[in-house]
């Protein structure tokens, strides 16, 4: 079938509308029309480090949708079902089977190399092949391709377009507070980066009853909209206040027992695991510095723990309908994270999303 995709053709280009054919869905798959889809720092970061040979390609990996086809194979996935498109993993490896779907040993194949896990592609360009399949799905088009293990299936009643950081972003923040740290109402936290994950990660944690929550970001903005979940904000570059780490401390008795990391600065994970008490836990989940500098004396005469997760350690089948039960019971208040644009204003909400000037930008499209 012809649809419409945004293509990036060059490592770093834009994104440009443009006309492909998206295969007919086999029989493990499912054809979804996107309805509208999150803008997420993979879909800016990963375009930069493919090779030209897999250029021209789709990203685009929270998408929301309506179901068109379902492939012979699939079931629990109806015709007309709405549906919110996660992560995949192929459910039958060891990490899978123990239930930690994010560790997947298929998971760089089924995600990131713009083919399905038998080397095919769904998308051509006239005679140009399109690398797709991004997530399982490439969903920055008005068709994606999807399949049973990250389709979740959710009330028709729902605002798709609410829905849509929900796939990963907030899945992210908000499933790192929920099935890695599981704080206590008197645990203080520290969330360093109030963008989409960190934020999440606020709001949860505060819905949850966690006492003191801690975030800093060097945007007024983003500080004022964590400030409106009631947590403590830090600018960072305010140096006559002194340390970030100081100041953290000072906040939280001591030191916070749980950090998070959503920035990727390895100056600031620094700061990040400086802030906790004895035994505190930090979770790195940024993308970015590829060498991390911890202290070494710091980390030995305190029992502190410096681990990474992936997707909030979450299953996108279970984690999602929790987080959508914890909205709708008013303990995950997130939709005023969202900010709609339509699919031709992509560069606007990429300008947006890189200056700070939204938290969450979303693309919807017209009938």
């Amino acid at each position: 079938m012809k649809t419409t995709a945004y293509l990036v053709e060059q490592p770093g280009g834009d994104f440009v509308a443009a006309e492909v054919e998206l295969e007919e869905p086999r029989d493990d798959e499912v054809l979804v029309r996107i309805v509208a889809t999150g803008l997420c720092h993979t879909d800016l970061t990963v375009p930069t480090m493919l090779p030209q040979e897999m250029m021209p390609t789709v990203v685009g990996h929270e998408g929301t949708g309506v179901v068109e086809k379902v492939g012979a194979a699939v079931t629990g996935i109806e015709v007309g079902d709405h549906v919110v498109l996660s992560f995949r993993s192929c459910r039958a490896c060891g990490p899978c089977r123990a239930g930690d779907v994010g560790y997947c040993e298929q998971s760089l194949l089924l995600n990131y190399m713009g083919m399905r896990a038998d080397g095919s592609t769904t998308m051509k360009r006239g005679e140009q092949t399109v690398f797709g399949n991004f997530f399982g799905q490439s969903s920055l088009a008005r068709h994606a391709l999807a399949y049973a293990d990250n389709c979740v299936v959710v009330d028709k009643g729902l605002d798709l377009a609410r829905l849509a950081p929900f796939a990963c972003g907030f899945q992210t923040g908000a499933g790192t507070v929920l099935n890695v740290l599981d704080p206590r109402t008197d645990e203080p936290i520290v969330v360093f980066g109030a963008g989409a994950v960190g934020l999440a990660a606020v709001a949860v944690a505060r819905g949850l009853g966690v006492e003191t929550v801690v975030v800093v970001d060097p945007v007024a903005a983003r500080r004022t909209v964590a400030e409106g979940y009631g947590a403590t904000a830090l600018d960072p570059t305010d140096e006559a206040a002194g340390p970030v780490e100081e100041r953290v401390r000072a906040l939280t008795g001591g030191g916070a027992a749980y950090a998070i990391d959503t920035t990727a600065i390895a100056a600031v994970v620094l700061q990040a695991q400086r802030s906790l008490r004895s035994r505190g836990l930090l979770v790195a989940l940024g993308l970015g510095a590829p060498e991390y500098t911890i202290d070494a004396i710091d980390l030995l005469q305190s029992g502190k723990v410096v681990r990474s997760s992936i997707e909030g350690e979450a299953d996108p089948l279970e984690t999602i309908p929790q987080l959508i039960a914890l909205r709708e019971a008013g303990k995950f208040d997130v939709d005023h994270l969202v900010t709609t644009y339509p699919f031709e204003k992509i560069a606007d909400a990429v300008a947006d999303s890189k200056s700070g000037a939204v938290v969450k930008p979303v693309l919807v499209w017209g009938e």
